[in-house]
């Protein structure tokens, strides 16, 4: 459902689905076509019967399609959340066909493994390239002590790097390499041998390209397949792909893997409930077949196969990496316009802002896990 964008607010309709979503809104802190920064600005007539009948879809999609506009859409999705919107914003159907189809098939199976990256890892190098900084990390920095996004991302990369005690010449596995930041990070500054793994071609290209000269492969893979032993294993932002019905496997894989006296580093976006579920909007234009891990999932999954010896949260942390992200993105938009549409534009936009918004609100966290086999004596996580 498209339409051309009206130049600005429209007057608001007297009807029964203006009046609900006034209602869900009362005492947010998020009005309609109000003048604070977080307030809805109106373009489309049809806007409130959409998102009263898609529910978190037909928001995103109707402001995709230009039919409603905000200033910060980050504080306004915050405060939504923080007022007890998130669940209530979905519809009844879009939640039970995600839970059903996942119930009925395995969403993250071999054969269905390869198309988030091609959604939307390979949507194009040069986009990823703007909207991130120079280490290519595509997920949360550490901001403990860092004064801008290069810093976090190298202190996160380093911060897994210690965590994992890492020394000259052990090898290192890295499950979902992505554009080879860790690898690249781990090779060069700890003298390690790294193999990573990735599901998107671009990635791979961009990463093999990165790492030239180091002692680093990067293989075009899936999990499920990889033989041999590690020294160490870390899995950075790839998890979220995992899915609920391969929690299991995923872990006995790491086991396997992982050779006796090893560590093995788990960061992952995490829930805070148990509930199978994925958010319609995020599942069909972002990460298609994503769903989110809870505390008790990693838990029972990891459960009898390996042990955990620290768990740290810095969820906050992902904001603030959103929010740079989406400044980054706005900044050097005019350097790939050529190449994308405007829907593209609208579409990432919203996709930072909203995920910046829900991790200031604390519905989403960040966890950094460290597992070993049972080693001998006791171990303190770095920070």
């Amino acid at each position: 459902m498209t339409s051309e964008p009206h130049l600005g607010p429209v007057a608001l309709p007297d009807s029964r689905a203006r009046h609900t979503v006034e209602k869900l809104l009362d005492g947010s802190g998020v009005t309609l076509n109000g003048s604070s920064p977080q307030d809805i600005q109106v373009y489309h007539p049809d806007f409130f019967s959409r998102v009263l009948r898609q529910g978190t879809l037909g928001l995103g999609e109707a402001y995709m399609d230009g039919w409603w506009e905000c200033e910060r859409i980050d504080e306004m999705a915050h405060l939504m959340l923080r007022h007890g919107l998130g669940e209530h914003a979905k519809s009844r159907s879009e939640r039970w066909k995600y839970r059903l189809l996942s119930g009925v098939m395995n969403l993250q199976s071999r054969a269905r493994a390869y198309i988030v990256g091609e959604a939307h890892y390979d949507l194009g190098n040069d986009l990823f390239q703007r909207m991130l900084d120079e280490t290519m990390c595509y997920s949360c920095g550490y901001w403990k002590d860092a004064k801008n996004l290069h810093e976090a991302q190298v202190a996160k990369l380093d911060l897994a790097c210690r965590k994992l005690d890492l020394h000259p010449g052990m090898r290192v596995l890295d499950i979902g390499c992505g554009w080879g930041s860790f690898a690249e990070h781990a090779a060069r500054h700890y003298g390690v041998e790294v193999t990573g793994i990735t599901i998107s071609r671009e990635q791979a290209e961009l990463a093999r390209q990165r790492c030239q000269g180091l002692p680093v492969e990067i293989l075009l893979e899936d999990y499920r397949d990889l033989e041999g032993s590690f020294d160490r294993i870390v899995s950075i932002g790839m998890f979220e792909h995992v899915g609920h019905r391969n929690y299991a496997t995923y872990f006995d894989t790491v086991q396997r893997l992982l050779a006796k006296d090893g560590l093995f580093v788990l960061h992952t976006i995490g829930s805070n409930k148990s509930d199978i579920g994925a958010d319609p909007w995020i599942n069909r234009y972002i990460f298609p077949n994503g769903v989110l891990p809870s505390i008790k999932h990693i838990a029972d999954a990891s459960e009898g196969k390996l042990l955990m010896e620290d768990w740290q949260n810095f969820g906050a942390d992902y904001d603030r990496t959103l929010m740079a992200w989406l400044a980054n993105f706005d900044a050097h938009w005019h350097e790939i316009a050529d190449r994308y549409n405007e829907r593209t534009r609208r579409m990432f936009r919203y996709y930072l802002s909203v995920c910046a918004g829900a991790f200031r609100a604390r519905d989403l966290q960040l966890w950094q896990v460290v597992y070993s086999h049972r080693r001998d004596g006791r171990y303190d996580a770095p920070r």
